[in-house]
């Protein structure tokens, strides 16, 4: 069944009927795509929301399971120099920042708060009650959703006045739809956790468009290290806490990153904060040279000199993993690793001072790209204008992860989709008013 909706044909679903050219379709329904919603329902226009799965937020959900980190409260310029490239994304950034993302939530009736290490969440610590409140003012406001219609593209057409409109063709349970709009919001996400929506496969139709992509990858994901089974067995999920990671350019020695934090060491390799936070670093060299060394300061606190005297002194009966605990503190997962990659080391104070303070450990893949908490790639940031529109495609804007920029986790990521999608929803308002 193939049925195309023209101005007065009619096509149910959800049980919501749909009898005319809708002032503004939205395509994805995360974080961006809402709030684009939001911003072109409160100027009064009719919005249709359509998302591929059964419900929609359900990334956004997920992201709530540790916590729901929305923004981060550090000064604007230190925020935005967090984005890779840091423009276009600190113009969207700057129009909704972090104490904009606060206040919309206090609208919302949810209070947040700032943790220590700077990040804003819920106080509730769930995503679900700001879900449903902003799906219950998006209703109030006219939003209509339709679920489980999946976008296979859209045709640029002209109607009978001479205006652009799209005609979007979508798969539904109850066979292919088109849908005509004035304009059109893409939030189509990323291409991380696919059972949640973000799949990817929006690439394809836009290159059809002759529209430049960058390839999905993964981002803010963990790495492959094949551990021993004592690692596996004993460690895997134990957190690596109160460590530097190091990295350099292999060919200049350079240092590319440094920060204390905290990994997890997982069944198959590396993850948590700190590396999230060194991933696009690390999958720029892998492209490059093929693997990344990662130099773990395993006692940030003590100095290569000060961790020398310590261990120059006379070990007597004691065993050299009571005697590491005793003169250093160094215990569980931090002595593991030492014996499991310098092992050639323990015995001498000099280089064993080292390697505390620098442990190599090589890695040469990522984990999956469905594994990552975020992808980069995407649509180029060049196919579109300062109000996120398709410079080939009048009425036809695009937001989200699914565009080509980058950024950490620690409300980053949020906090820019949230801002991209407030930038394409206001100008798809200004672009509908100049269209009457």
């Amino acid at each position: 069944m193939c049925l195309v909706t023209h101005v007065g044909q009619k096509y149910s679903g959800n049980n919501i009927l749909i009898n005319k050219i809708l002032d503004a379709v939205v395509v994805g329904g995360g974080p961006a795509g809402l709030m684009a919603a939001s911003r072109m329902a409160a100027a009064g226009k009719r919005v249709a929301v359509f998302d591929a799965m059964p419900s929609v937020g359900r990334k956004f959900l997920r992201a709530g399971v540790g916590g729901l980190n929305l923004t981060h409260s550090e000064a604007f310029e230190p925020f935005t120099s967090r984005y890779q490239p840091d423009m276009p994304v600190t113009g969207w950034v700057r129009d909704f920042d972090a104490d904009r993302v606060r206040a919309w939530a206090a609208e919302l009736g949810i209070e947040t708060y700032v943790g220590s290490s700077g990040r804003v969440f819920p106080v509730q610590q769930k995503a679900s009650p700001l879900l449903r409140a902003w799906l219950g003012q998006l209703r109030t406001l006219g939003v209509e959703f339709f679920t489980r219609h999946r976008w296979l593209g859209w045709t640029s057409l002209l109607d009978a006045n001479g205006l652009v409109i799209q005609a979007h063709r979508f798969l539904t349970p109850h066979g292919e739809i088109v849908i005509h709009s004035r304009c059109t919001v893409l939030a189509l996400g990323g291409g991380s956790w696919s059972r949640l929506g973000s799949d990817g496969q929006w690439l394809s139709i836009l290159s059809d468009k002759a529209l430049a992509c960058q390839p999905l990858t993964a981002s803010n994901c963990g790495f492959d290290i094949c551990w021993s089974k004592h690692i596996q067995e004993q460690f895997a999920g134990t957190p690596l806490k109160s460590v530097t990671l190091n990295i350099h350019d292999p060919d200049t020695g350079k240092n590319l990153f440094s920060r204390r934090g905290e990994a997890m060491v997982a069944k198959h390799g590396i993850q948590g904060s700190l590396v999230y936070a060194a991933s696009r670093i690390v999958n720029q060299l892998i492209q490059r040279t093929g693997s990344v060394t990662f130099y773990w300061d395993l006692l940030p606190d003590l100095g290569e000199q000060t961790i020398l005297q310590r261990i120059s002194v006379p070990q007597g009966k004691e065993s050299r993993s009571n005697f590491l605990r005793k003169r250093l503190g160094l215990t569980g997962l931090k002595l593991a690793l030492l014996y499991e990659f310098a092992q050639g080391h323990m015995q001498s104070p000099d280089k064993l001072a080292a390697v505390i303070k620098s442990l190599p450990i090589t890695v040469s893949t990522a984990r999956p790209v469905d594994e990552a908490i975020s992808t980069a790639g995407g649509l180029c940031l060049s196919e579109l204008d300062e109000g996120l529109m398709l410079r080939k495609f009048l009425g036809v804007y695009c937001a989200g992860e699914m565009l080509d920029w980058d950024a950490p986790t620690g409300g980053y990521l949020l906090t820019a989709c949230f801002a991209s999608g407030n930038c394409a929803g206001n100008a798809a308002v200004r672009y509908l008013e100049e269209q009457k």
